[in-house]
């Protein structure tokens, strides 16, 4: 399993939300280039960065920090948050991601994301964030009328690298993973599934890789990574 640890941008800064309402942001570091060295450093070999300006109002808008994030670190780096086009996705790849995250396009214009999962095979991303059961939008801002597996099935056969899948009502929470959620959308598709939203302990990722089904290829670290609540060594020697 293979761990993302997560790098939210606000305002150029690398901080924690809860529940994605940027009013709730606390900053653990203003440098995020200081910060993916660090992840780097500790072992992860990807690492996760979502632009949070950007999701909400539907365009880049840390570019520089991203781009600092590209030029610190040799590992392969994956980026959400306000990418909304084929000349956005083409941008961030021929900036050096390695796989970009589509969640609202996947929603609205789901033709989009087959069109760049063509033209960019296993490098694009699907982010399916989940509140109360159903698909939210706009950097988490708007609820679709679309539950999850409805919006994972889409892209089977299409070249999708993985499903993102939050748990809007866990994230930045520390309350721990909803192990059936993830599972219920890992079974009920081919894509790998990498669950992101409440992660609090150790425990989460044993859980995640002990249920039965298909496996769950990965999981992103937030709020118990940066609080201490998980070392990273340990971490990375349990998802092995």
């Amino acid at each position: 399993m293979i761990l993302y640890p997560a790098i939210d941008l606000k305002d150029g800064q690398c901080v924690r939300v809860v529940h994605g309402d940027l009013d709730t942001a606390t900053v653990f570091n203003a440098s995020p280039a200081d910060q993916a060295r660090a992840w780097a450093d500790g072992g992860f070999h990807w690492i996760h960065v979502v632009d949070l300006n950007g999701a909400v109002s539907g365009r880049a808008v840390n570019e520089a920090a991203v781009e600092a994030i590209l030029q610190a670190v040799s590992v392969p780096v994956q980026l959400g948050g306000g990418i909304r086009s084929l000349q956005d996705v083409e941008r961030w790849i021929e900036a050096g991601v390695s796989r970009v995250i589509l969640g609202t396009l996947a929603v609205r214009e789901p033709e989009i994301v087959r069109e760049a999962a063509r033209a960019w095979p296993e490098q694009i991303a699907v982010s399916v964030d989940v509140r109360k059961g159903k698909v939210a939008v706009q950097g988490w801002t708007e609820d679709s009328d679309l539950d999850a597996i409805t919006v994972a099935k889409r892209f089977e056969d299409a070249g999708v690298g993985a499903l993102i899948v939050t748990d809007i009502d866990r994230d930045g929470t520390v309350m721990g993973f909803n192990v059936d959620a993830f599972g219920a959308i890992a079974d009920a598709v081919t894509i790998p599934v990498i669950a992101a939203g409440g992660l609090a302990t150790i425990d989460d990722i044993v859980r995640l890789k002990a249920r039965p089904g298909a496996r769950i290829a990965g999981a992103v670290l937030g709020r118990a990574l940066y609080n201490g609540a998980i070392i990273p060594a340990e971490a990375l020697k349990v998802a092995a």
